[in-house]
């Protein structure tokens, strides 16, 4: 079995309902706060190949440093690599939380997609 990874922000009320399904599930994970310890940008490549998404799905749309630093405008013109290394730098412009499990990950917290990591 392998390990479960969950990145979350202690006062996001998602990351909050996120938990407690899991809690609820008896699934045992790793918990990582991801301002304190944000996914490298190795990691994040590797989610977001995991995931199957497109990067602009890993980025807090709503978040404060996010509308700070203009990237709804911005991101469109940067590559894959300039947007990891953005995301690298900090764990608040990171969608939440994200689940990752061997060869699957997801990010935000939709029952049927943490269904589909845990297997």
């Amino acid at each position: 079995m392998s390990e479960i990874l969950f990145y979350q922000y202690p006062k996001c009320g998602t990351c909050r309902n996120a938990k407690k399904y899991l809690e609820a599930n008896d699934v045992q994970y790793t918990d990582i706060q991801i301002v304190e310890n944000p996914p490298t940008k190795e990691q994040l490549r590797d989610y977001l190949a995991k995931s199957g998404l497109e990067i602009k799905k890993f980025f807090n749309t709503s978040g404060n440093t996010y509308k700070e630093l203009g990237l709804k405008d911005k991101l469109k013109d940067m590559s894959v690599e300039e947007q990891l290394d953005l995301l690298a730098t900090d764990g608040m412009l990171i969608k939440r939380p994200i689940l990752v499990r061997g060869d699957k990950a997801t990010v935000g917290f939709k029952e049927d997609e943490f269904q589909k990591v845990l297997g």
